[in-house]
């Protein structure tokens, strides 16, 4: 069973196997309290595999706007909700004034457990958050509504991350969405459901249903992409595997995906083309994410991609009014 809890500021999903003592499988901060300059946005982290192995990285020194797992948008519009600098076509990147941020306004329902919604099989914990976009000028943008569930796969070794957004324009303009590459940046198309993972999985395995490899899989286009690496420590291995959902409007979507000089990987919906969301309209995209212990290979990798199915999160849809 997975249970949830909320201190105020983030919430904990733990699982309680049979016989075994609760394991922590994540905290997901929603009430960060960063700097103006990272895009103060909720995210998750820590993120650990049923056996304990942490696989996400808050604030690393070289981008301390990476924040563990979190919905991060570079290039909307002028304004950047991803943290840091911002590329300029012909300029390259500059601090500007411009980081918005992302604030939670509310959980709705309340944040529990709702095993009366879901076949037990399924033992999804789901919460639903609204939230504000808000841009470094103070600006409202964007309202959006998260959907998030969690469901243990015990007899994979495994368990999954549901993620959906519904993001709506209220500024009364056309927003166009992008990335670094859509401004002129080759391979730099990050930007979306975004992971950073521990410093010891550089240089670990990029796992797709093509192949297997490194750094060549970057703007690869597939429905979903695994990443392989080791732990220091015990030295054991960890996967974790990301899936598009098949309503998305970019399915399926680029990659971006990185294993040096760090580890990251993130689906990729603006990766080399522009989205624009007229005033009034929401765009909404959906996406899976599995977490589990052991070095997976291609085989095994696909099957665990089988096993996410279509109750974990809804069908994404390009736009709705």
């Amino acid at each position: 069973m997975v249970t949830l809890t909320d201190d105020g500021a983030s919430v904990r999903a733990c699982w309680e196997g049979s016989g075994g003592p609760a394991a922590g499988l994540l905290r997901y901060v929603y009430d960060p309290g960063e700097a103006q300059l990272e895009s103060p946005r909720p995210y998750f982290h820590p993120v650990r595999t049923l056996g304990g192995n942490l696989v996400s990285l808050y604030r690393p020194h070289d981008h301390v706007w990476h924040k563990g797992i979190a919905w991060s948008l570079p290039n909307v519009g002028p304004e950047n909700f991803w943290g840091g600098p911002t590329y300029l076509r012909g300029c390259g990147y500059r601090q500007l004034p411009n980081n918005g941020r992302i604030r939670h306004d509310r959980f709705g329902p309340p944040v529990q457990q709702l095993p009366g919604q879901r076949p037990p099989a399924h033992g999804t914990a789901r919460i639903t958050e609204e939230l504000t976009w808000i841009t470094g000028q103070g600006a409202i943008w964007f309202t959006e509504q998260r959907r998030i569930g969690v469901r243990v796969l015990a007899d994979a070794g495994a368990w999954v991350l549901s993620f959906e957004t519904t993001m709506r324009n209220v500024s009364g303009q056309a927003i166009t969405i992008g990335s670094p590459t859509t401004e002129g940046r080759p391979s730099a198309g990050y930007g979306g459901l975004f992971w950073r993972g521990p410093r010891s999985f550089t240089g670990g395995r990029v796992i797709t249903p093509d192949g297997e490899g490194g750094d060549e899989y970057m703007g690869w286009r597939g429905p979903w992409l695994a990443f392989a690496g080791r732990h220091d420590g015990p030295g054991g291995a960890s996967t974790v595997l990301m899936a598009d959902s098949p309503g998305n409007f970019s399915y399926p979507s680029q990659w971006f995906v990185r294993s040096q000089p760090y580890a990251c990987l993130c689906p990729a919906p603006f990766f080399s083309e522009e989205h624009t969301v007229g005033g009034g309209e929401a765009l909404t995209l959906g996406y899976l994410v599995a977490i589990a212990d052991g070095g997976l290979g291609q085989a095994e990798c696909r099957s665990l991609a089988g096993r996410l199915s279509a109750h974990d999160v809804p069908a994404g849809r390009a736009a709705a009014r």
